[in-house]
């Protein structure tokens, strides 16, 4: 089964860059037909789509978000990033990592999720 994890830390100070890793196992990044999504939840705000890295290595962004926006990735370690810079207390939230299908209008697989804050 498909398996997504992400990583990083919990706490990142304003202005600077914050940055979070998704393991996937159980299917490599690079398959044709997969898309690769971050995603985050605000406390009291609903999911909001940050961007998406595809099997070719390209990303794309969330308008609102996209001039402060990076999505990369390591095929060594099937790993995909996001690093969202000049952080502000905004930034805070449940961020998550999920897997798209093409064919499919949802995410069909998401990482656990992991809290970060944007505090001093």
């Amino acid at each position: 089964q498909v398996q997504l994890q992400e990583s990083g830390p919990g706490l990142v100070k304003p202005s600077q860059t914050l940055s979070l890793t998704c393991t996937v196992s159980g299917t490599s990044i690079q398959t044709g037909s997969y898309y690769w999504s971050w995603i985050r939840q605000p406390p009291g705000k609903g999911l909001e789509w940050i961007g998406y890295i595809d099997d070719a290595g390209s990303a794309y962004y969330s308008p609102y978000l996209k001039s402060h926006t990076s999505i990369s990735r390591d095929l060594s370690k099937n790993q995909f990033s996001l690093q969202l810079s000049s952080a502000t207390p905004e930034d805070t939230a449940v961020y998550y990592c999920a897997l798209g299908i093409w064919a499919v209008s949802k995410f069909s697989s998401w990482g656990q999720g992991t809290q970060v804050t944007v505090s001093s």
